[in-house]
């Protein structure tokens, strides 16, 4: 992390926690005009102000072009700088929340699923309306100055500040009735053809569509009537009907082209679904050609 500043000195020491990934600082400070400051980590940062800065600070990502107000709660995605200026002299309070994005994405994953938790850790969230953050911040700060719980009490206050100010998209990203879109449908189905073997994890076919993998198992099953599994099985049964079909391939190299652990494996899943066995299939469709 580096952090530089001048014409900003606290008014208190600083009060500050180190939790499980993070660490939670309470700062008193002043800044005189033309104060300057410029931060940059590899972790995560969120600044939550405890009053309204915007009429005396400005920020900005380019080194002072396209600056604009300081906003009353700002999360700063990993690697991206931040430079902010007083145009007036103010007194502040603040809390800063430095985040180790490990840490972040191991709370985010499991309920929105990894590729939407990496996402939402890119995007920078400015916003000025705290509503009840500040209220988290609040008992954060207390909790912070004057520690009395067990630490993951603190811990959850964070998680709820950042999942209240992170740009997390929400479960109404399938449609009213609880099943998938038919976009989603389609994404998931070109994600799947894109791999030689058909194969993903339910997790990796969750992340393509932008859903915790729990929820995306529940609606899949209301969307299609089949587990996402089943239905995965499904396609590579059809694959390998397709080389049955179009090639000169054996049951047992087709068995591994499509991920299967052997012979016997594929041709008791093709059994399983065509009621047929694949080498019987392939008589069939050789002696009816269509």
């Amino acid at each position: 992390m580096t952090c530089l500043f001048e014409g900003i000195r606290a008014l208190a020491p600083a009060r500050w926690r180190g939790l499980d990934g993070m660490m939670s600082v309470y700062w008193d400070a002043e800044g005189q005009s033309g104060a300057n400051a410029f931060y940059i980590s590899p972790d995560p940062r969120i600044v939550i102000f405890f009053n309204d800065v915007s009429p005396h600070i400005r920020m900005s990502n380019e080194d002072g072009r396209h600056d604009r107000p300081m906003t009353r709660a700002v999360y700063v995605p990993a690697g991206a700088p931040l430079w902010t200026r007083f145009t007036s002299p103010h007194r502040f309070s603040h809390l800063d929340l430095h985040l180790h994005k490990d840490k972040l994405l191991r709370f985010l994953s499991p309920s929105v699923g990894s590729s939407a938790a990496r996402s939402a850790l890119r995007r920078p969230v400015e916003i000025q309306d705290v509503g009840a953050i500040e209220t988290l911040a609040g008992l954060l700060v207390d909790e912070v100055s004057s520690p009395s719980r067990h630490p993951v009490y603190a811990e959850s206050l964070v998680g709820s500040i950042v999942t209240g100010l992170l740009d997390i998209p929400g479960e109404a990203s399938v449609e009213a009735n609880g099943r998938l879109t038919q976009a989603q449908m389609n994404k998931l189905t070109a994600r799947l053809n894109s791999r030689g073997d058909a194969r993903l994890s339910v997790a990796e076919m969750a992340a393509a569509v932008g859903l915790s993998e729990s929820w995306f198992a529940h609606v899949f099953k209301q969307t299609t009537g089949k587990t996402p599994l089943q239905w995965q099985l499904g396609r590579r049964i059809e694959l390998a009907q397709e080389l049955l079909a179009e090639s000169s391939l054996t049951v047992a190299d087709i068995a591994a082209q499509l991920g299967f652990s052997d012979q016997a494996h594929l041709t008791k899943a093709f059994r399983q679904i065509s009621g047929e066995t694949p080498a019987a299939w392939r008589r069939m469709r050789l002696s009816h050609p269509k």
